[in-house]
């Protein structure tokens, strides 16, 4: 790969220059500096700027959205100091929207591939499909999870947006996306055939009123994703003013702060985005202070990791069996003595092992065990069965 400080602007001189207390993360966060481009090697998260919104459908401006969301970022306490982090800047965006995508895709690929965790700030969310284009380079078979108020499907024969970048990513072939998640759509912003094709290919997805909740319940579908992907908009208006899709429904901050904590705990996930920020507009700057607590929230996670990894040593795990009449063979549980956390066995067949390595332990809850043991089979252990059939 080409040599990657001629893909990216410095950070803002206001930001990279501000004087910050020793406790600050901007104390401790490597910068892209306009005389100095950071070596990402040996980092565990690069922060990445992609001020890109062409395909915003709304028209919403969210390029000046990563230095925004910096400038708050950076002024709240370091309390990670063993992680390390290198912000590499704003990329370049392309003479043309997809001359983006392929800069990012390379980009992320080689990150990825160097176990360096991407943090991107967008841009508008059809980003992530240039995010997903990383993993296909790699070849790797990934699950999405989208926290987002709507499927971002589309419809067909429309051009391609930031609303139906997902049914982009559906019809690639080869096709190397395993599962797709939606957590928190909202009925009323949903085409009524959108729901019935979700089910069709065994998807997973969870209305706002079921999330809210109980949002305890959303992290075992966020340590199942390899991407995670949050839309701002699923947060309530009240919140988040400055949003491409405002809505007076969606998730209060500290629910969308818990659930970027869930997501940056999970061993599997290997890259992160926020999108449709439209901080440039926010006089208060209330919208991008939430963006950067959210961010916050995510470093913290991937500070706490326990390196749970139930697929390459299962034997470290605690076992536990459960016969069914439901199904033909048992349901193995196992839960980390690291974290506390549950995940169950799907069985998998053998020519698709290798395939599918990292998709046949499925992360689930203590609740689910228990569910089993009434010959109450989880739904998400039935679909990944159903994928493997």
């Amino acid at each position: 790969m080409d040599d990657l400080s001629l893909y990216f602007s410095p950070v803002e001189e206001a930001v990279c220059n501000a004087e910050y207390d020793n406790f600050q993360l901007g104390a401790a966060v490597i910068m892209h500096k306009p005389d100095e481009f950071p070596d990402p090697e040996g980092s565990k998260v690069a922060i990445i700027g992609i001020p890109e919104s062409r395909n915003n459908r709304q028209n919403k401006d969210n390029s000046l959205s990563p230095d925004i969301i910096r400038q708050f970022l950076y002024k709240l306490g370091n309390h990670y100091s063993s992680l390390k982090i290198t912000d590499l800047g704003n990329l370049k965006i392309g003479e043309t929207s997809d001359d983006t995508y392929e800069a990012v895709s390379e980009i992320l690929h080689q990150l990825i591939l160097d176990d360096i965790i991407p943090l991107v700030i967008g841009g508008s969310q059809d980003l992530t499909y240039a995010n997903y284009l990383a993993y296909e380079k790699a070849g790797r078979v990934i699950n999405i999870a989208a926290i987002d108020s709507r499927f971002d499907i589309g419809k067909p024969g429309t051009d391609f947006n930031n609303e139906s970048w997902v049914n982009k990513i559906i019809l690639r072939d080869p096709n190397f996306l395993f599962n797709f998640t939606n957590i928190g759509y909202q009925t009323y912003f949903t085409d009524p055939d959108a729901i019935p094709l979700l089910k069709k290919l065994y998807f997973d997805y969870v209305r706002l009123g079921l999330a809210r909740e109980e949002i305890s319940e959303m992290e075992p579908l966020l340590r199942n994703a390899d991407l995670i992907t949050v839309d701002m908009s699923a947060v309530r208006q009240a919140d988040a003013p400055f949003s491409s899709f405002p809505s007076p429904n969606g998730f209060s901050g500290e629910e969308m702060c818990q659930m970027a904590r869930f997501s940056g705990m999970s061993d599997k996930l290997t890259s992160f985005g926020l999108y449709e920020v439209c901080a440039g507009n926010d006089t208060q700057g209330q919208t991008a202070h939430l963006g950067a607590h959210i961010l916050w929230h995510f470093l913290e996670g991937v500070a706490m990791r326990k390196g749970d990894r139930p697929h390459k040593n299962k034997d470290s795990f605690m076992k536990y069996i459960v016969s069914t009449s439901e199904v033909e063979s048992d349901i193995t549980f196992f839960r980390s003595p690291l974290s506390e956390r549950w995940w169950m066995e799907v069985p998998c067949p053998g020519n698709l092992m290798s395939k599918y390595e990292r998709h046949y332990m499925v992360p689930c809850t203590y609740n689910d065990y228990q569910q089993a043991l009434k010959e109450i089979i989880p739904d998400r252990w039935w679909q990944t069965y159903q994928k493997f059939m």
